[in-house]
């Protein structure tokens, strides 16, 4: 009878220390100041576009998109949602398969999914058909990213007209100072195939941010799933999206992970508005 009872007093404990932080992720804000996911809703509601910049493989970050869209859509009936992983070119796939012309298998066998898709971004996608929102693919074709790779912004004004449909309107500004793209240019230095590397980052910059400005409704919010670099530092899409709208309001999430999410590294701080952060052996879905 008392070891019964030690096992179960010894349990309880074991299971009170376990769980008495059942969230497993902090949230901060650009200061490293503590905030939490009300806080994050709530100044979203307050703007035009919030891009979400994520890690492409963390599981728990997907989830927090899905929250995020499902919170905002109860408030917002003109929400739009759009994401780096759907380039321009696949919109009429987008819109028939929301449109019921075809099955989830054509429209999957057909576009150009990411390998994560099922598990990661069908999820957000199947929340938005059957809520009855638009989704937009916002990302530029990516043999029109690896053209500029090779070639340079400038290069691209020898597409044809059909081709630069899919494109931000040319020339495309480019400020090679900024950080992130001064970064991106010195790791590509010495390759010939990918010397342009930065100049194809600033060509899915701006082409997202022009489908953004393009799809938004009036009063409503534009929620926006991203890699965090192209909206880290408030550079690459916000930087555009400021160019192609002035007074524009945005805010920026960006998903990190640390062996230690109780407190902001200070090298993350100032890197969004809010930086959620992950614990490091987050379940991985590639």
């Amino acid at each position: 009878m008392k070891a019964s009872l030690s096992f179960f007093i010894l349990s309880i404990m074991i299971s009170t220390t376990l769980f008495a932080e059942p969230i497993p992720y902090k949230i901060f804000e650009k200061d490293g100041s503590k905030a939490n996911f009300d806080d994050i809703l709530d100044k979203s509601m307050s703007c035009d576009v919030i891009l979400f910049g994520e890690l492409h493989n963390n599981s728990l970050g997907h989830w927090l998109e899905l929250q995020l869209a499902k919170e905002l859509a109860k408030y917002d009936t003109n929400l739009v949602l759009g994401a780096e992983m759907f380039e321009t070119d696949s919109q009429i796939l987008l819109d028939e398969y929301f449109a019921g012309t075809y099955p989830a298998k054509n429209f999957e066998e057909e576009s150009k999914l990411w390998k994560n898709y099922s598990t990661d971004y069908k999820p957000i996608v199947e929340f938005a058909k059957t809520k009855g929102l638009r989704f937009i693919g916002t990302n530029v074709p990516r043999r029109y990213a690896a053209f500029t790779s090779r070639n340079g912004l400038i290069e691209l004004s020898k597409l044809s007209d059909d081709a630069k449909k899919y494109l931000a309107p040319l020339p495309i500004a480019y400020d090679s100072t900024l950080p992130g793209y001064k970064n991106m240019g010195a790791m590509a230095m010495h390759s010939k195939d990918v010397k342009y590397i930065a100049e194809a980052q600033a060509l899915k910059d701006a082409t997202m941010a022009h489908s953004i400005i393009l799809n938004m409704r009036n009063g409503g919010h534009f929620l926006h799933f991203n890699g965090s670099y192209h909206s880290d530092n408030f550079e690459g899409i916000n930087w555009y999206l400021k160019l192609y709208k002035p007074g524009i309001k945005i805010i920026t999430i960006s998903i990190i992970e640390s062996d230690n999410v109780k407190k902001l590294p200070d090298d993350e701080k100032n890197t969004a508005d809010f930086i959620i952060c992950i614990p490091s052996d987050m379940t991985k879905t590639y």
